[in-house]
């Protein structure tokens, strides 16, 4: 497992991390996005979903669990599992369905539908300690080894 940590002075960096994770994305994948309320994990998928041609308004799927985008190459799925009572809710809404080899997946709060949700490809975790903010990444497969390495060639904008 490889790591990587970038700085986020603003929120046009967490927008702009979010542009460039969706940039190197060139086959299916999971991302699972940690952080506390308020951290920029909804903004961190408004980008992603802007460079890959959306330019709807992107909130979170707080209460549906999940917002489709059915874009021209990809089809991505946010997920946001915060208020999921318990993991029989993803059965019932059919998560296997979403969670295909042609897809995009972008799943807030991951950590309320373990032992359900699939293996995570990149995990992305957004901290702050007072004003200054990050972004820790962290691999688990090979596709999560290619997503990093991309990120990392283009760690300058965000330093």
């Amino acid at each position: 497992m490889e790591k990587l940590i970038i700085p986020l002075p603003d929120e046009m960096a967490t927008v702009a991390l979010g542009a460039t994770l969706a940039v190197a994305c060139q086959q299916a994948c999971v991302i699972y996005l940690y952080g506390d309320i308020g951290a920029g994990k909804t903004t961190l998928c408004r980008g992603f979903l802007r460079a890959l041609g959306y330019v709807g308004n992107v909130k979170s799927p707080t209460y549906t669990l999940i917002e489709p985008y059915v874009l021209a190459r990809w089809t991505v799925y946010h997920f946001d599992l915060y208020r999921l009572a318990n993991t029989e809710e993803l059965e019932l809404i059919g998560i296997r369905d979403y969670l295909d080899h042609c897809a995009l997946c972008l799943i807030e709060w991951p950590q309320h539908g373990e032992g359900i949700l699939p293996t995570m490809d990149l995990s992305l975790t957004l901290k702050s300690q007072g004003i200054i903010r990050r972004a820790e990444l962290q691999t688990y497969n090979a596709n999560g080894e290619h997503l990093l390495a991309a990120l990392s060639l283009l760690q300058e904008p965000y330093s």
